[in-house]
């Protein structure tokens, strides 16, 4: 039955499953007696099966070559510009007093998990609509980790170009590791092995934010959020909720997991030796989740150095975790913000750092994780070819020692890191010119540039001293920053991939 399923083109699968998870909230809506949302959803799960079923029927018939790895990326592409469409028909119905190109503007930003609202006024939406977007921000994630492995590697995309001999978009011939297994069957492999640990995560979170005293709706939506890094919340934030401490404490562990993909599988190994604590995107970016508060707590003590008291120091470690929560959030590119941020900015005495968040949302997360930015591979490439450079400056006739791996990423990796770089650079200038050309001033088309290229919609109310209305935008301006989030989130070399003419070929 699912080698049946799997002949079919990937886009029509996945808009199968998100009909499937329509029922979900219109359960929801249904026990709160919401029954215009419920219809809403059920009506449009009904409809999508019946459709995604005669599509296949029609398709059934005909004898097709199985589906390659440039074909289920061009699926992927069409599913974060397409199947939005789909998923905001119910989400539309539901709201009631929108318009559809919002309601399609909330979905891509929930699918690409960067969770960008324009219904963040409290009391706007119903909870089962905030249950809806969090199911399609944690689809989206779990959609990521997948296509990571199964669509994205085997073609040296998404950070996995600077760890390959081959060329990004093309795999390395026979000798590839991915030579022998067929797509499809990849794809289910895939699917099978990383599907339970996602879900079983979420499930742990949720339990434990409950036991923390959240309600269990909240927990629920904040769990996903959390395993997505979509920064989704039905309450405005995780520093809104009951569980204090204890529940930031939690989203903060799980929050690793963005790091690096090491963290929960090794069927992508990104390092030259095995384990997480050897490799460099997860230890560079506990060094910037430690660094970055601390670098903030020490401006503050070197000012005050003399009157250093108890309740000083209470305050500071305050301070340092609300940093180091939001430090790290925002590097995994979720967004969410501690109920200490407020002392930390009080703290290091710097209003609003947004300077610093963007900074951090840029270098993003780990190689073929849900996080988005640059990535923290790339910048380690960069850094390795830096200290390369730097050593000849100093020694001229000296003779690099990094072998193996660690030779490919400085040379290979080093120039595929800055290709990508620049190619970044230029996407973010471009939907800048784009963004203030439809109005925004400068500072605010940086921020809702970064903001999309990087899959962090927290940034615009977090990176400025006056929050970003999104509601206020123009019809065009939500095209193109619906359009730069879907950029950002499969990267600018993954189009240029497309454009390969092996892909259109019959």
């Amino acid at each position: 039955m699912i080698a049946r399923l799997l002949t079919f083109p990937l886009i029509l699968i996945l808009a199968g499953m998100a009909a499937m998870l329509m029922f979900l909230p219109a359960v929801d809506a249904l026990m709160r007696d919401d029954t215009s949302v419920a219809r809403a959803f059920g009506y449009s799960g009904i409809l999508g099966i019946a459709g995604v079923m005669v599509i296949g029927l029609a398709m059934s018939g005909r004898v097709r070559r199985e589906a390659t790895d440039s074909q289920n990326l061009v699926s992927l592409l069409l599913a974060y510009l397409v199947l939005p469409v789909y998923l905001a028909v119910p989400f539309h119905e539901g709201v009631g007093n929108t318009t559809f190109l919002n309601a399609y503007f909330e979905m891509v930003s929930s699918f690409t998990t960067t969770g960008a609202t324009l219904f963040g006024a409290q009391g706007r939406l119903v909870d089962s609509l905030h249950l809806w977007r969090a199911l399609v921000g944690w689809s989206g994630g779990l959609l990521i980790w997948v296509s990571a492995s199964a669509v994205l590697a085997p073609l040296h995309l998404g950070g996995f170009e600077v760890t390959a001999r081959a060329e990004p978009g093309q795999d390395e011939g026979r000798a590839g590791r991915f030579q022998r297994a067929s797509p499809a069957k990849r794809l289910a492999q895939v699917t099978a092995g990383l599907a339970p640990v996602y879900i079983g995560l979420t499930g742990a979170l949720w339990v434990i934010l409950m036991m923390g005293g959240e309600r269990a709706f909240v927990a629920m939506v904040h769990a996903m959020s959390t395993m997505a890094t979509s920064g989704i919340s039905s309450i405005g934030g995780v520093q809104n909720g009951v569980s204090g401490f204890a529940g930031e404490f939690a989203i903060f562990l799980f929050l690793l997991f963005a790091l690096s993909r090491l963290t929960f599988s090794s069927d992508t190994i990104t390092s030259a030796r095995p384990g997480v604590l050897y490799d460099p995107e997860f230890r560079l970016g506990v060094l910037l989740v430690l660094g970055v508060p601390l670098l903030l707590v020490l401006r503050h003590w070197i000012a005050a150095f003399e009157v250093i008291e108890a309740d000083n120091l209470t305050v500071g470690l305050r301070a340092f975790w609300g940093g180091m929560f939001t430090v790290l959030s925002f590097l995994s590119t979720a967004g969410f913000e501690s109920a200490d941020w407020q002392e930390a900015r009080d703290w290091s005495g710097l209003g609003t750092p947004g300077l610093v968040l963007l900074g951090l949302s840029l270098v993003g997360g780990g190689v073929a994780t849900t996080a988005g930015g640059v990535k923290l591979l790339r910048v380690y490439a960069l850094y390795l070819h830096g200290k390369r450079e730097v050593e000849r400056l100093v020694h001229p006739s000296s003779v690099g020692h990094a072998t193996g791996a660690g030779r490919r990423i400085r040379r290979h990796g080093a120039y595929i890191a800055w290709v990508f770089f620049m190619l970044f650079a230029m996407s973010l200038t471009f939907v800048t010119m784009l963004l203030a050309g439809f109005g925004q001033d400068f500072e605010s088309a940086l921020i809702l540039s970064v903001s999309a290229l990087s899959t962090t919609g927290p940034l615009i109310s977090a990176a400025s001293e006056t929050p970003i209305r999104l509601l206020e935008l123009s019809a065009g301006a939500k095209l193109c920053y619906g359009a730069a989030m879907v950029l950002g989130r499969l990267e600018t070399l993954a189009i240029i991939a497309l454009l390969n003419p092996a892909v259109w070929r019959d």
